[in-house]
Protein backbone atom coordinates (compact mmCIF):
# COMPACT_ATOMS: atom_id res chain seq x y z
CA UNK A 1 0.00 0.00 0.00
CA UNK A 2 3.04 2.41 0.21
CA UNK A 3 1.96 3.66 -3.78
CA UNK A 4 -1.71 4.41 -2.45
CA UNK A 5 -2.30 7.83 -3.25
CA UNK A 6 -4.39 10.58 -2.41
CA UNK A 7 -5.88 10.60 -6.04
CA UNK A 8 -7.06 7.21 -5.72
CA UNK A 9 -9.63 8.34 -2.73
CA UNK A 10 -11.02 10.80 -5.66
CA UNK A 11 -14.27 10.16 -7.93
CA UNK A 12 -16.60 12.14 -10.10
CA UNK A 13 -19.19 14.15 -7.80
CA UNK A 14 -16.94 13.91 -5.11
CA UNK A 15 -15.48 17.30 -2.82
CA UNK A 16 -11.69 16.88 -3.17
CA UNK A 17 -10.31 17.07 0.26
CA UNK A 18 -8.13 14.00 -0.33
CA UNK A 19 -5.19 15.97 -2.67
CA UNK A 20 -2.98 18.38 -1.32
CA UNK A 21 -2.99 20.35 -4.46
CA UNK A 22 -4.36 23.87 -4.68
CA UNK A 23 -7.65 23.99 -6.28
CA UNK A 24 -7.79 26.87 -7.66
CA UNK A 25 -6.64 27.91 -11.24
CA UNK A 26 -3.34 29.12 -11.79
CA UNK A 27 -2.86 33.29 -12.76
CA UNK A 28 -2.56 34.26 -16.49
CA UNK A 29 1.57 34.73 -16.31
CA UNK A 30 1.58 31.15 -15.48
CA UNK A 31 -0.66 29.46 -17.94
CA UNK A 32 0.42 31.98 -20.84
CA UNK A 33 4.40 30.71 -21.00
CA UNK A 34 3.06 27.09 -20.67
CA UNK A 35 0.41 27.73 -23.48
CA UNK A 36 3.07 29.58 -25.55
CA UNK A 37 5.55 26.59 -25.08
CA UNK A 38 3.25 24.48 -26.90
CA UNK A 39 4.16 25.87 -30.37
CA UNK A 40 7.96 24.48 -29.65
CA UNK A 41 7.11 20.82 -28.98
CA UNK A 42 8.60 19.68 -31.88
CA UNK A 43 12.04 20.92 -30.13
CA UNK A 44 13.46 18.51 -27.40
CA UNK A 45 13.61 20.29 -24.04
CA UNK A 46 15.92 22.35 -22.91
CA UNK A 47 16.29 22.74 -19.23
CA UNK A 48 19.39 25.41 -18.88
CA UNK A 49 17.49 28.34 -18.73
CA UNK A 50 14.68 26.86 -16.68
CA UNK A 51 17.68 25.40 -14.29
CA UNK A 52 19.46 28.77 -14.17
CA UNK A 53 15.98 30.20 -12.83
CA UNK A 54 15.70 27.92 -10.09
CA UNK A 55 18.95 28.33 -8.74
CA UNK A 56 18.70 31.64 -9.11
CA UNK A 57 15.49 31.34 -6.86
CA UNK A 58 17.44 29.54 -4.02
CA UNK A 59 20.88 31.38 -4.45
CA UNK A 60 22.79 28.84 -5.82
CA UNK A 61 24.63 28.15 -8.86
CA UNK A 62 22.77 26.14 -11.81
CA UNK A 63 25.14 23.22 -11.15
CA UNK A 64 23.02 22.69 -7.78
CA UNK A 65 19.80 21.71 -9.40
CA UNK A 66 18.45 18.95 -10.79
CA UNK A 67 14.97 19.56 -12.48
CA UNK A 68 12.73 16.58 -12.52
CA UNK A 69 9.60 15.23 -13.62
CA UNK A 70 7.79 16.21 -10.19
CA UNK A 71 9.33 15.45 -6.73
CA UNK A 72 8.29 12.13 -7.24
CA UNK A 73 10.43 11.45 -9.55
CA UNK A 74 13.40 12.55 -7.86
CA UNK A 75 13.10 9.60 -5.26
CA UNK A 76 13.82 7.15 -7.78
CA UNK A 77 17.28 8.95 -8.72
CA UNK A 78 18.11 8.21 -5.06
CA UNK A 79 18.85 4.33 -4.92
CA UNK A 80 20.72 4.16 -8.24
CA UNK A 81 22.65 7.07 -7.72
CA UNK A 82 24.00 6.94 -4.07
CA UNK A 83 23.88 3.24 -3.85
CA UNK A 84 22.89 3.33 0.25
CA UNK A 85 24.19 0.87 2.47
CA UNK A 86 21.70 1.41 5.30
CA UNK A 87 18.57 3.98 4.23
CA UNK A 88 16.00 5.33 7.01
CA UNK A 89 12.70 6.75 6.58
CA UNK A 90 11.17 8.88 8.76
CA UNK A 91 7.81 8.21 8.84
CA UNK A 92 4.85 8.92 9.02
CA UNK A 93 5.10 10.38 5.67
CA UNK A 94 4.85 10.64 1.91
CA UNK A 95 5.32 7.11 0.65
CA UNK A 96 7.45 7.10 -2.32
CA UNK A 97 10.54 7.50 -1.36
CA UNK A 98 10.43 4.21 0.79
CA UNK A 99 8.75 2.48 -2.35
CA UNK A 100 11.06 4.05 -4.75
CA UNK A 101 14.11 2.77 -2.67
CA UNK A 102 12.52 -0.74 -2.14
CA UNK A 103 11.72 -1.40 -5.89
CA UNK A 104 15.24 -0.14 -6.62
CA UNK A 105 16.62 -3.08 -4.10
CA UNK A 106 17.26 -1.36 -1.42
CA UNK A 107 16.40 -2.81 2.45
CA UNK A 108 14.48 0.29 4.46
CA UNK A 109 14.75 0.60 7.87
CA UNK A 110 12.04 3.39 9.41
CA UNK A 111 12.15 5.73 12.12
CA UNK A 112 8.04 6.33 13.90
CA UNK A 113 7.70 9.69 15.08
CA UNK A 114 4.99 9.69 18.17
CA UNK A 115 1.77 10.57 18.29
CA UNK A 116 2.22 11.62 21.41
CA UNK A 117 5.09 14.25 21.03
CA UNK A 118 2.72 15.85 18.23
CA UNK A 119 5.12 13.81 15.65
CA UNK A 120 8.22 16.41 16.02
CA UNK A 121 11.29 15.44 14.96
CA UNK A 122 13.50 17.10 18.73
CA UNK A 123 15.61 14.53 19.57
CA UNK A 124 15.20 11.75 16.92
CA UNK A 125 17.39 8.73 17.98
CA UNK A 126 19.11 6.99 14.44
CA UNK A 127 21.03 4.69 13.94
CA UNK A 128 25.06 5.84 13.18
CA UNK A 129 25.00 3.09 10.80
CA UNK A 130 22.05 5.07 8.37
CA UNK A 131 24.03 6.39 5.21
CA UNK A 132 20.70 7.54 3.95
CA UNK A 133 17.94 9.50 5.61
CA UNK A 134 14.85 11.23 4.35
CA UNK A 135 12.71 13.36 6.06
CA UNK A 136 9.89 15.81 4.75
CA UNK A 137 9.50 18.93 6.02
CA UNK A 138 6.36 20.19 6.34
CA UNK A 139 5.79 16.89 6.57
CA UNK A 140 2.92 14.99 4.60
CA UNK A 141 0.30 13.34 6.12
CA UNK A 142 0.91 15.35 9.48
CA UNK A 143 1.46 18.95 8.71
CA UNK A 144 3.96 19.25 11.36
CA UNK A 145 6.97 21.65 10.16
CA UNK A 146 10.25 20.67 12.05
CA UNK A 147 12.75 23.64 12.70
CA UNK A 148 15.36 23.52 10.82
CA UNK A 149 17.96 23.29 13.21
CA UNK A 150 15.95 19.49 14.31
CA UNK A 151 16.43 18.95 10.43
CA UNK A 152 19.89 19.94 10.28
CA UNK A 153 21.02 17.98 13.82
CA UNK A 154 20.23 14.57 11.09
CA UNK A 155 22.89 15.08 9.40
CA UNK A 156 26.76 13.35 9.71
CA UNK A 157 29.61 12.66 7.83
CA UNK A 158 29.20 10.05 5.39
CA UNK A 159 25.19 10.57 5.28
CA UNK A 160 23.22 11.92 2.63
CA UNK A 161 20.37 13.87 4.50
CA UNK A 162 17.13 14.10 1.96
CA UNK A 163 14.45 16.40 3.36
CA UNK A 164 10.99 16.51 1.04
CA UNK A 165 10.36 20.41 1.14
CA UNK A 166 7.61 19.75 -1.23
CA UNK A 167 5.12 21.33 0.90
CA UNK A 168 7.63 24.61 1.94
CA UNK A 169 6.04 27.01 0.02
CA UNK A 170 2.80 26.57 1.88
CA UNK A 171 4.69 27.72 4.59
CA UNK A 172 4.56 31.85 4.59
CA UNK A 173 8.24 32.66 4.34
CA UNK A 174 9.47 29.53 4.34
CA UNK A 175 11.64 29.94 7.67
CA UNK A 176 12.54 26.53 7.91
CA UNK A 177 13.35 25.76 4.77
CA UNK A 178 17.47 24.47 4.03
CA UNK A 179 16.57 24.82 0.29
CA UNK A 180 19.26 27.81 0.88
CA UNK A 181 21.99 25.98 2.45
CA UNK A 182 25.00 25.03 1.04
CA UNK A 183 27.22 24.30 3.86
CA UNK A 184 25.58 21.61 5.57
CA UNK A 185 27.08 18.57 4.08
CA UNK A 186 25.36 15.90 2.44
CA UNK A 187 21.65 18.04 2.70
CA UNK A 188 19.94 17.06 -0.80
CA UNK A 189 16.08 19.28 -0.47
CA UNK A 190 13.96 18.05 -3.15
CA UNK A 191 10.81 20.67 -4.14
CA UNK A 192 7.68 20.31 -6.46
CA UNK A 193 5.82 23.12 -8.13
CA UNK A 194 2.83 21.46 -8.46
CA UNK A 195 0.97 22.04 -5.21
CA UNK A 196 0.80 25.76 -4.48
CA UNK A 197 0.58 26.20 -8.60
CA UNK A 198 -2.45 23.46 -8.68
CA UNK A 199 0.13 21.61 -11.97
CA UNK A 200 -0.43 18.08 -10.35
CA UNK A 201 -0.96 17.16 -14.32
CA UNK A 202 2.24 18.62 -15.53
CA UNK A 203 5.04 16.70 -13.22
CA UNK A 204 7.84 19.79 -12.23
CA UNK A 205 10.11 19.72 -9.43
CA UNK A 206 13.79 20.04 -8.37
CA UNK A 207 16.69 18.45 -6.48
CA UNK A 208 18.94 20.87 -4.78
CA UNK A 209 22.20 19.99 -3.53
CA UNK A 210 25.93 19.98 -3.89
CA UNK A 211 27.12 19.86 -7.41
CA UNK A 212 29.19 16.49 -7.22
CA UNK A 213 25.62 14.51 -5.25
CA UNK A 214 23.70 16.68 -8.03
CA UNK A 215 25.29 15.11 -11.17
CA UNK A 216 25.42 11.72 -9.90
CA UNK A 217 21.32 12.07 -9.51
CA UNK A 218 22.26 13.34 -13.32
CA UNK A 219 23.49 10.45 -14.32
CA UNK A 220 20.83 7.98 -13.76
CA UNK A 221 17.96 10.41 -14.89
CA UNK A 222 16.29 9.37 -17.85
CA UNK A 223 16.90 12.45 -20.87
CA UNK A 224 14.17 14.91 -21.46
CA UNK A 225 12.68 13.45 -18.30
CA UNK A 226 10.93 17.74 -17.64
CA UNK A 227 8.29 18.26 -20.82
CA UNK A 228 8.46 22.06 -22.69
CA UNK A 229 6.02 22.94 -21.18
CA UNK A 230 6.78 22.23 -17.50
CA UNK A 231 9.95 24.09 -17.87
CA UNK A 232 8.18 26.99 -19.21
CA UNK A 233 6.35 26.89 -15.67
CA UNK A 234 9.34 26.40 -14.14
CA UNK A 235 10.87 29.74 -15.27
CA UNK A 236 7.44 31.63 -14.72
CA UNK A 237 7.39 29.74 -10.87
CA UNK A 238 10.81 31.18 -9.80
CA UNK A 239 10.12 34.63 -10.75
CA UNK A 240 10.28 37.37 -8.48
CA UNK A 241 6.75 37.68 -8.74
CA UNK A 242 5.84 34.28 -8.33
CA UNK A 243 7.56 34.20 -5.03
CA UNK A 244 5.49 37.39 -3.91
CA UNK A 245 2.30 35.40 -5.00
CA UNK A 246 3.34 31.98 -3.19
CA UNK A 247 3.81 33.95 0.26
CA UNK A 248 0.43 35.52 -0.20
CA UNK A 249 -1.06 32.35 -0.98
CA UNK A 250 0.33 30.92 1.75
CA UNK A 251 -0.93 33.92 4.45
CA UNK A 252 -4.16 32.95 3.14
CA UNK A 253 -3.54 29.40 3.63
CA UNK A 254 -2.59 30.05 7.31
CA UNK A 255 -6.44 31.82 8.09
CA UNK A 256 -7.79 29.23 5.58
CA UNK A 257 -6.53 26.21 7.63
CA UNK A 258 -7.29 27.79 11.61
CA UNK A 259 -10.66 28.23 10.13
CA UNK A 260 -10.66 24.33 9.49
CA UNK A 261 -8.57 23.29 12.88
CA UNK A 262 -11.34 25.57 14.82
CA UNK A 263 -14.65 23.97 13.12
CA UNK A 264 -13.09 20.24 13.78
CA UNK A 265 -12.04 21.75 17.63
CA UNK A 266 -15.62 22.87 18.23
CA UNK A 267 -17.27 19.55 17.02
CA UNK A 268 -14.98 17.43 19.61
CA UNK A 269 -12.69 16.24 16.56
CA UNK A 270 -9.29 16.21 17.71
CA UNK A 271 -6.53 17.84 15.59
CA UNK A 272 -2.75 15.80 15.16
CA UNK A 273 0.00 17.82 16.32
CA UNK A 274 0.49 22.06 15.14
CA UNK A 275 -0.75 21.81 11.40
CA UNK A 276 1.32 24.31 9.47
CA UNK A 277 0.73 22.92 5.63
CA UNK A 278 -2.12 22.80 3.52
CA UNK A 279 -3.32 19.80 5.11
CA UNK A 280 -4.23 18.90 8.54
CA UNK A 281 -4.47 14.92 10.05
CA UNK A 282 -7.41 13.94 12.38
CA UNK A 283 -8.53 10.90 14.16
CA UNK A 284 -11.77 9.44 14.52
CA UNK A 285 -13.33 6.30 15.76
CA UNK A 286 -14.20 3.90 12.83
CA UNK A 287 -12.14 5.61 11.04
CA UNK A 288 -12.79 3.51 8.04
CA UNK A 289 -16.82 3.86 8.20
CA UNK A 290 -16.48 7.48 8.84
CA UNK A 291 -14.71 7.61 5.44
CA UNK A 292 -17.42 5.66 3.43
CA UNK A 293 -20.21 7.59 5.44
CA UNK A 294 -18.24 10.69 4.16
CA UNK A 295 -18.04 9.72 0.21
CA UNK A 296 -21.74 9.19 0.39
CA UNK A 297 -22.52 12.61 1.35
CA UNK A 298 -20.34 13.83 -1.44
CA UNK A 299 -16.88 14.49 0.51
CA UNK A 300 -13.18 12.33 -0.20
CA UNK A 301 -10.72 12.30 2.35
CA UNK A 302 -7.18 10.55 2.60
CA UNK A 303 -7.17 7.06 4.64
CA UNK A 304 -4.20 7.00 6.86
CA UNK A 305 -3.72 3.36 7.06
CA UNK A 306 -1.09 3.69 4.13
CA UNK A 307 1.24 5.76 5.81
CA UNK A 308 3.40 4.00 8.30
CA UNK A 309 2.90 4.55 11.88
CA UNK A 310 -0.53 5.80 10.86
CA UNK A 311 -3.91 3.00 11.25
CA UNK A 312 -8.05 3.48 9.83
CA UNK A 313 -8.66 5.83 12.45
CA UNK A 314 -6.81 8.73 10.92
CA UNK A 315 -7.70 10.69 8.30
CA UNK A 316 -5.71 13.40 6.33
CA UNK A 317 -7.78 16.96 5.27
CA UNK A 318 -6.93 18.96 2.79
CA UNK A 319 -7.62 22.69 3.54
CA UNK A 320 -9.97 24.61 1.47
CA UNK A 321 -12.04 27.62 1.11
CA UNK A 322 -13.75 28.47 4.44
CA UNK A 323 -17.41 27.87 2.96
CA UNK A 324 -16.13 24.10 1.75
CA UNK A 325 -14.56 23.67 5.44
CA UNK A 326 -17.67 24.94 6.88
CA UNK A 327 -19.53 22.12 5.06
CA UNK A 328 -17.36 19.43 5.49
CA UNK A 329 -17.27 20.17 9.27
CA UNK A 330 -20.96 19.65 9.42
CA UNK A 331 -20.69 16.52 7.03
CA UNK A 332 -18.78 14.94 9.65
CA UNK A 333 -19.96 16.02 12.33
CA UNK A 334 -23.26 14.19 11.71
CA UNK A 335 -21.39 11.37 10.59
CA UNK A 336 -19.81 10.80 14.02
CA UNK A 337 -23.50 11.20 15.61
CA UNK A 338 -21.75 14.10 17.69
CA UNK A 339 -19.37 12.00 19.53
CA UNK A 340 -15.70 13.31 21.04
CA UNK A 341 -12.78 11.80 19.07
Amino acid sequence: MLRFHGDAEVAPGLVDLAVNVRQEAPPSWLTGPIAASLANLARYPDPAEATAAIAARHGRPPSEVLLTAGAAQAFTLLGPALRPRHPVVVHPQFTEPEAALRTAGYPVSRAILSEDSGFVLRNLDLSASADLVVVGNPTNPTSVLHPAADVAALARPGRVLVVDEAFADTVPGEPESLAGNRDLPGLLVIRSLTKTWGLAGLRIGYVLGPAEAIERLREHAPLWSVSTPALAAAIACASPRAVDTEREIATRLVADRAHLVAALQRAGIRVAGRPASSFVLVRVDGGERVRAALRERGFAVRRGETFPGLGPDWLRIAVRDTATSDAFVAVLSDVLGGSTC
